[in-house]
């Protein structure tokens, strides 16, 4: 069940190539332990692909079927982006499933086009699969303090419960300005901040308990340092099969924007990363952010 209290509804997209293969078999581990509504997309590239396409993705259904649960197959034909997009937008779904595969890095987007125009252009929450894991156990959740975040933080307590899975709460606190390097550094601790009435403990709180309401195993980690390179660490350090992390939305140009920290974690962590849509700001908020903006646009 989703937050909502219906059936969760996932969409897992395959292209038949192996990283695909391994996206499905890891959206049919969530969406059976989610005991989801699932459609298999098989989106038909070149001519004479049809049935290795049908092949790979019949046996997904039939596991599926076994456990009751409904699936629908499905195989259209053109671009995947586009027939990804179509499909989000005429069937309401909770989560999409893609495979995604590493280039060699180079500038900016290490992997391919497709993932980060998917990212873009659709509503629902992402899971990227990428490097070889179909199960996942452990699941860390990148929270930045900010409410941002909630929507993440259900969707992930939503799949750890199904999965039985240990979710990690990580929050990085990066170094003071070089300013302040010579004045004490005061630690923090996990149990001090969630104590704390500052923003970020009552925000850390908060996300700690919606996910122990729902049964889920939950730990707060703190960090210290460049932020991405702890969240790496961190990834590796605790061998997560999952990462989280959040995107916000552009409401300008209605898409959906992926900061520089989530586009390097989507980068370099060679795992599942869920992509999970923002919460927007309330309505004040973004009539002032516009007024700013548009009083620049008018300045000479």
């Amino acid at each position: 069940m989703n937050g909502t209290g219906r059936q969760m509804k996932i969409l897992i997209c395959s292209d038949g190539s192996p990283q695909a293969d391994r996206a499905v078999r890891l959206g049919v581990t969530i969406a059976s332990g989610c005991q989801a509504e699932t459609t298999l997309l098989g989106v038909i590239e070149s001519p004479g692909q049809a049935k290795a396409l049908l092949d790979s993705l019949e046996p997904a259904q039939r596991l599926l079927g076994e456990k009751t649960l409904p699936a629908e197959l499905i195989t259209k034909p053109g671009d995947p982006i586009e027939q990804i997009i179509r499909r989000t937008e005429e069937y309401g779904y909770d989560l999409v499933v893609i495979g995604a595969v590493l280039k060699v890095p180079r500038g900016r987007f290490w992997m391919s086009s497709k993932s980060y125009k998917i990212i873009k252009a659709i509503k629902p929450p992402v899971l990227l699969v990428a490097g070889p894991s179909t199960t996942v156990k452990r699941i860390l959740i990148c929270s930045g303090g900010k409410r941002y975040i909630d929507n993440a933080v259900k969707l992930a307590g939503q799949i750890s419960r199904g999965l039985g899975a240990q979710v990690t709460l990580l929050h990085v606190m990066p170094e003071p300005p070089a300013l302040y390097s010579q004045l004490p550094c005061i630690d923090e601790t996990v149990a001090g901040l969630l104590e704390s009435h500052s923003e970020l403990g009552l925000n850390l709180r908060r996300a700690k308990e919606s996910l122990e309401v729902q049964g889920v195993a939950v730990q707060v980690h703190l960090r210290r340092g460049s932020i991405l390179a702890q969240i790496l660490s961190e990834i590796a350090d605790g061998n997560y099969e999952l990462v989280v992390t959040g995107s916000a939305l552009s409401g300008s140009l209605r898409t959906y924007m992926l900061g520089d920290i989530s586009r390097e974690i989507v980068n370099r962590a060679n795992r599942a990363i869920l992509v999970v849509r923002g919460v927007a700001p309330p309505p004040d908020v973004r009539s002032h952010l516009s007024g700013l903006l548009r009083s620049v646009i008018r300045s000479p």
